[in-house]
């Protein structure tokens, strides 16, 4: 069995080095890119997860992200963003544009290979459910990961179609944001639960017809997001 491909995107060479060590000591194999064009070209191979660097020189890596996410051969990729900033917004607007989880600079060696484990298990999984959840104009097919509504098919991220997979498949059940976590992203990491957050807003944008006054997946004020109740 081929090794999972992972490709390191930074301009920094100290922390791509140590990156690249410490998952080939894991067992991945390894690509590296200094520049985001360079990350592009790369990415025409096999590459199972991306490291992308927050900030790069010229292309930046929001830049790269929104590339990724708009090619349809890899919109779907895993990927872990790194930022040195301290500020929050930044990580949000990661994962508002696709990023699939993000980890802060400087960071424990462990949590991060903890971070790429998750990913990469998250990817790998098959969904087991081959039924199809058809509500109010909503029809999602678990089998082959879409979703359509009214007659037309939207375009979601992995994550995305994860979190409506999961709390359709359940109706009317209340899905904590720590369980989400440990569901959709593969990890319990307390004080992360924005990235649910987040990851709903932008789902809600693109499946509610208005997102401030959700038809399917309402909040649960002080607890956290449910499918609504399938009327019998």
């Amino acid at each position: 069995m081929a090794k999972e491909r992972i490709l390191i995107v930074d301009d920094e060479e100290h922390i791509r080095e140590l990156l690249r060590v410490n998952l080939e000591t894991a067992g991945y194999e390894v690509m590296e890119a200094e520049t985001g064009e360079e990350a592009l070209v790369q990415l025409t191979d096999r590459i199972d997860l991306v490291v992308l660097d927050y900030m790069l020189p010229e292309m930046d890596g929001l830049e790269v992200l929104r590339i990724i996410r708009k090619d349809p051969k890899t919109m779907n990729l895993p990927v872990l963003m790194l930022t040195a900033r301290n500020e929050e917004i930044d990580a949000v607007l990661g994962l508002e544009m696709g990023a699939d989880d993000y980890i802060g600079k400087p960071f424990r060696v462990r949590e991060f290979l903890a971070r790429v484990k998750a990913a990469l298990r998250r990817q790998a999984v098959a969904v087991e459910e081959k039924d199809i959840f058809r509500y109010r104009g909503l029809e999602i097919n678990k089998a082959n990961r879409t979703l359509i509504k009214n007659g037309e098919e939207v375009s979601l991220s992995l994550k995305e179609f994860e979190l409506i997979a999961l709390l359709s498949s359940k109706p009317g059940r209340v899905f904590s944001r720590d369980l989400l976590l440990q569901k959709i992203w593969g990890y319990d990491f307390i004080g992360e639960t924005r990235t649910v957050d987040v990851h709903i807003r932008q789902l809600r944008k693109k499946i509610e017809d208005d997102d401030k006054q959700p038809v399917y997946i309402l909040t649960v004020r002080g607890m956290g997001y449910k499918f609504r109740d399938v009327e019998k």
